[in-house]
């Protein structure tokens, strides 16, 4: 009967301001074109921004209609959610199941005051609908209140825990540590060249954008291919520096209280994510090849109720790129006394056969090498033989560097017990470091194909429910995959091994 008497709260008024401000783009865009064409829009123009306003129109009515028919309410147990306007829907989640509750604010509901509160449970999914209640949006003061009440209700102590990490200016020399350095000016280039061509207009037309490729096309080529490289890496270095700071300024990674770890970063669009204790179920120590060249690494939490993979893969990051030493610490606090800094370094891992090696180095040239090359020699053949010489040119680099990369390949492979705690690593482009609770492991699949049967080799996969659901130990010795996987998670094998007589 308590339940009954406790009154429904409704979403902030300023949420139907910022469903009618994306109504801003289409005219927006329309203002733009009429700009540049001195007011001359032909029937494709119009025809694009019409079709573009009546989906804004849509969407934003669509969230008028969800705005104004959502309500909720926290009662002594559990956490009920009403929408919908001709199918009405009400849910309500024990408390016990909130497993996270994030807030998050893009600018334009910073400019109105509001945030967006999600409330993990851990469902189906992850994910999805069934996997989190969602409420868009709250004021900031009244999402806090509403986030303390639902960790609060939800049986943790509130005391303050040591912090493990915050905002340092001196991480920003690892932000061009990417490739996304090159990619992302390109991709940004790709999306404005749409956005033209859409609304009717050519770039290639713009005199200025002729002129700059006659006269790249007249210069000296040896000269300007490398300044033009120069120049990309050079922007893609200051809009790397730009999307770190947007992505975590105001960043603070702490023990909110004893059972909750709270992430909070953000400088236009803020985010704020909440990870329970009991759902952490391990670490990785994420080393990328640029950034590891620097003597950098990134952090991310395997926890379970963060959603389905790709929203995990969004919200799991805890350490933006950072030195190496600090995320070996922010490791060890993450994982509360179970995971020593000594854990993470590589001279405890034992490492994996030869014939590893072997495998890298041949499915590198095999798969890399040899068809580019013999594309290259038919074309040769073919065409002209001036391709000839760039097959074998292209074989004598490309050999030495896929052994460089095997070789590296084969040195981060490695695997230990160590205490409560489980250690994959492997990779080279992204060297992964995982360190996994042994007790959240809950079955192991053994790989192979014929070719790593010859070799005596095998892939074991951890199953946990977090994270990437499976964790893979890569070529492994096939005599030792069981064992290891027995010792690691005494009772889930023994049913399934043979001891001979």
């Amino acid at each position: 009967m308590t339940a009954d008497r406790t009154p429904w709260r409704t979403l902030d008024p300023r949420t139907l301001a910022v469903h009618c401000s994306w109504l801003g783009a289409p005219l927006g865009s329309l203002a733009l074109t009429a700009l540049a064409t001195g007011g001359r829009l032909d029937t494709r123009a119009w025809i694009t921004l019409g079709a573009i306003a009546a989906v804004f129109a849509c969407v934003t009515a669509a969230g008028l209609v969800t705005c104004l028919r959502t309500r909720y309410r926290v009662t002594a147990d559990s956490f009920e959610l009403r929408t919908g306007l001709f199918t009405r829907r009400k849910r309500a989640v024990p408390l016990h199941r909130v497993r996270s509750v994030d807030l998050t604010a893009n600018p334009v509901q910073r400019l109105f005051g509001v945030t967006v509160l999600r409330a993990g449970t851990g469902g189906a999914g992850g994910g999805g609908s069934e996997g989190q209640l969602r409420l868009e949006a709250l004021s900031r003061p009244a999402a806090e209140r509403l986030r303390a009440e639902l960790l609060a209700r939800a049986g943790t102590d509130r005391h303050t825990d040591p912090v493990l990490a915050t905002f340092d200016p001196r991480r920003l020399r690892f932000a061009p540590l990417t490739f996304w350095v090159f990619g992302g000016v390109f991709a940004v280039a790709g999306a404005a060249y749409r956005i033209l061509h859409e609304t009717g207009l050519e770039p290639w037309k713009f005199a200025f954008v002729r002129r700059a490729f006659e006269d790249f096309g007249n210069s000296a080529l040896w000269l300007t291919i490398p300044l033009v490289l120069l120049a990309i890496t050079a922007v893609g270095s200051v809009g790397a520096v730009v999307l770190y700071l947007e992505n975590w300024w105001n960043y603070r990674l702490e023990w909110t209280d004893s059972a909750t770890l709270g992430v909070r970063r953000g400088l236009l669009t803020t985010r704020a994510v909440s990870i329970e204790r009991a759902r952490l179920r391990g670490v990785v120590l994420r080393e990328p090849l640029l950034l590891r060249a620097g003597g950098g690494a990134t952090v991310r939490a395997v926890a379970g109720g963060l959603g389905d993979r790709d929203e995990n893969r969004k919200r799991s990051t805890v350490l933006p790129p950072a030195t190496r030493a600090e995320a070996v610490r922010v490791c060890g606090g993450m994982l509360a006394g179970l995971a020593p800094d000594a854990a993470m370094r590589a001279g405890e891992l034992t490492p994996h056969p030869r014939r590893a090696l072997r495998r890298r180095t041949v499915r590198g040239l095999v798969c890399v090498v040899l068809p580019v090359t013999l594309a290259l020699a038919v074309l040769g053949a073919l065409l002209t033989p001036v391709l000839l010489y760039c097959a074998a040119g292209f074989a004598l680099v490309a050999v030495p560097v896929v052994r460089a990369l095997a070789h590296d390949a084969y040195r981060a492979l490695g695997y230990a017990i160590t205490g409560p705690l489980l250690l994959i690593r492997s990779g080279t482009f992204s060297r992964d470091t995982v360190a996994l609770d042994r007790n959240a492991v809950l079955a192991w699949t053994f790989t192979d194909t014929p070719f790593t049967r010859r070799s005596g080799l095998v892939t074991a996969t951890a199953a946990v429910a977090a994270g990437e659901d499976g964790y893979r130990v890569r070529d492994m010795s096939a005599a030792e995959a069981a064992d290891f996987a027995n010792a690691a998670t005494p009772g889930v094998m023994e049913e399934f091994l043979y001891r001979a007589p």
